[in-house]
């Protein structure tokens, strides 16, 4: 019988450790032939949307979707139904708020783990809210991270996450005021925001950095501007023809001409081998996140799995 676990369920079974390598396990799968995405669909309602997006997996042994809705400026809840690629059972149905959370944050870690400079260090973050404290913990877990610089709009939030994240994962956040103050001097930059016009400019990027950007997931939403997508030696994302309708980033510099959809990579094929990370420890790498239905199922694999063993949930 299938089981129903909720978000407490969820994220006292998933660690962004073992979410990080699931993730990726997800994106191999697909460089090898052995699952498929959908991007997602947002139907639209006169006061909201409804969201799904699916996967399947046989590599993994596993297929399902993420559904959720959003009315009236605020979401609902988030579900993933997981279920069997060999049987076609349905294993389990479960909570995907936090898990969505964690695994946008893992795929941000392994993108960082292919792509940034293995002697990376110093981190720059701009955004202090709860999908920034993932990206964060994720980035720590995959590189031997010493120093970082967090920007907010307000004071009180990036001074809350500075408190909050050094305290957890043993590392130095530094609250700034100004991200044009350490954007230069990071290794890595994480922007996890909801703006609308950019947030980052080329011109203040260095040679070898590594950016994630998860943020810009709608055409209306934009969080570098177009000289910083042009500085960019590597793009990726996490699925390309998802990216074609969501990522405003690089529709935007697609409009300006200064970067065609051909020159984007999937991370699916950066992992795989087929296209290299970086080429140099000069070349500037960009990863643009949207979050797609293969990391919520390889994710929710893992969380089944370990429900199983561990007696959690409910039978249904």
């Amino acid at each position: 019988m299938p089981l129903y676990l909720t978000e407490d369920n969820v994220t006292s079974l998933l660690t962004m450790s073992d979410a990080i390598d699931t993730v990726e396990a997800g994106f191999k799968a697909l460089a090898e032939g052995q699952a498929s995405n959908v991007p997602r669909t947002r139907l639209r309602l006169p006061n909201g949307a409804f969201n799904m997006m699916s996967a399947a997996a046989p590599g993994l042994g596993v297929m399902g979707l993420k559904a959720y809705g959003a009315g009236g400026g605020r979401r609902g809840g988030f579900h993933v139904q997981l279920s069997s690629t060999e049987t076609g059972e349905l294993l389990a149905i479960m909570e995907a708020s936090a898990l969505g959370q964690i695994r946008t944050g893992a795929a941000s870690g392994v993108a960082t783990r292919h792509m940034a400079r293995d002697d990376a260090s110093t981190v720059g973050v701009i955004g202090a809210g709860y999908q920034s404290r993932s990206q964060l913990e994720a980035v720590c877990g995959v590189r031997d991270v010493g120093r970082v610089k967090v920007f907010s709009p307000t004071k009180a939030r990036r001074d809350a996450y500075a408190s909050e994240m050094g305290e957890r994962l043993g590392v130095e956040v530094v609250p700034v005021g100004d991200a044009e103050l350490f954007v230069g001097d990071s290794d890595i930059v994480l922007v996890m925001t909801n703006a609308s016009e950019p947030v980052i400019q080329g011109e203040w990027i260095g040679p070898g950095t590594h950016v994630n950007a998860a943020g810009a997931n709608s055409q209306n939403r934009r969080e570098l501007d177009i000289e910083a997508v042009r500085r960019a030696d590597v793009v990726a994302v996490d699925d390309i023809a998802q990216a074609k309708t969501e990522c405003g980033d690089l529709l935007s510099a697609v409009d300006a001409g200064v970067i065609r959809w051909e020159h984007v990579r999937g991370l699916a094929d950066v992992i795989g081998g087929v296209t290299p990370g970086r080429k140099s420890p000069n070349d500037v790498t960009l990863f643009e996140s949207q979050g797609i239905a293969i990391e919520d199922i390889a994710v929710a694999k893992h969380v089944y799995e370990q429900a199983k063993l561990q007696g959690v949930g409910v039978e249904l």
